[in-house]
């Protein structure tokens, strides 16, 4: 769950917003409006997780933003990828205006779904007496995947150009089918159990 969550690309946009709101043609002030914008975006539909977690249960909110983050990528994929070229890196207002539009559904699905519950849910699911090591665990590989996932996506963004949200996107499908098949609902259920 801590590996899928740094998977999902959030940190990348989290971390890189500026320099990729820059690249996506935004003037300098606009890329820093827009970071703040996604930052916003974050703390305000971590609020929605907060009040729907023990009303509609962990796997509905991941399964429904699996689908937001998944789709939200794929437009973003297929903006930039027949939009942007190598010598000209302006998408447009109207056409950066969707892409800032459509990450910050991506931000808000997360902020809602695999944000707070990828560390709820290993902290529910482990057993009583393997409780602290298994949040221990949990809590190294997300470090260690933020690291990894910090220090690549500058390399992967010059490489794969656009197609680094369909990276991203594909790891989001991958993660979805492991919770629709794998991950238990704990909503109602003690923690004892």
């Amino acid at each position: 769950i801590q590996i899928f969550q740094q998977l999902t690309g959030i940190n990348a946009i989290m971390f890189y917003a500026p320099v990729l709101f820059k690249t996506l043609g935004f003037k300098s002030d606009a890329s820093l409006y827009s970071s703040a914008i996604t930052g916003a975006v974050n703390v305000l539909s971590t609020v929605v997780s907060i009040y729907f977690v023990d009303r509609a249960g962990r796997r509905v909110l991941l399964l429904e933003a699996g689908v937001q983050m998944f789709l939200s990528q794929i437009v973003i994929t297929v903006v930039l990828g027949i939009k942007l070229k190598d010598d000209v890196n302006n998408l447009g207002h109207g056409l950066g205006i969707l892409v800032l539009v459509f990450v910050c559904s991506f931000v808000a699905s997360f902020a809602w779904s695999w944000g707070p519950l990828g560390w709820l849910i290993p902290s529910e699911i482990f057993a009583l007496d393997a409780r602290s090591a298994g949040q221990s665990v949990a809590v190294f590989f997300n470090m260690l995947f933020t690291f990894i996932i910090a220090q690549a996506f500058l390399s992967m963004l010059c490489h794969m150009k656009f197609a680094i949200f369909l990276f991203f996107a594909i790891w989001v499908f991958a993660m979805t089918l492991f919770t629709l098949f794998l991950i238990p609902e704990t909503k109602g259920v003690p923690i004892e159990e």
